[in-house]
């Protein structure tokens, strides 16, 4: 599956998620002062092999607010807001990450996914990667990636 990510003006940059069969999808990211959301999701699930909303996308289900995962689902999304929480501020130490993220999940009341000081190492790394890649993106100019 490609990731399209335009940078445009405004308050919304735009998602174009082409599937294996060609179909393509356009998603709205509202722009939150760091790479878009789902940007963070392929971060996120490009390291881990838990599954999250991406792999729910690539299976078939629509690309919006409706998509439908379970209880192995729920865990990456905790994760994904506990990286751009840590992106909107400064990073912490590891521990105090991993601390945070299965406090979300216990208080949301679903599962833990397991992850390790090095797969939030990785993580961070790629976000790095990601936000260096964005930053220089000039507006209507577009970066890709494969999930």
């Amino acid at each position: 599956m490609e990731m399209i990510f335009e940078k445009r003006d405004g308050k919304f940059d735009l998602l174009t998620i082409v599937r294996e069969t060609g179909d393509p999808e356009t998603v709205s990211c509202p722009k939150q002062g760091t790479i878009p959301h789902d940007m963070i999701h392929y971060a996120v699930e490009s390291i881990l092999t838990h599954r999250g909303f991406l792999s729910l996308v690539k299976e078939g289900q629509a690309a919006d607010f409706t998509t439908q995962g379970g209880d192995s689902e729920e865990p990456i999304e905790r994760l994904v807001e506990t990286f751009q929480a840590e992106m909107w501020g400064n990073l912490i130490p590891t521990t105090d990450l991993i601390a945070i993220y299965e406090n979300a999940c216990t208080a949301r009341g679903h599962s833990i996914a397991t992850i390790s000081p090095e797969n939030v190492q990785a993580i961070r790394t790629l976000l790095e990667q990601l936000s260096r890649q964005w930053s220089a993106l000039p507006p209507n100019k577009a970066l890709k990636l494969r999930f």
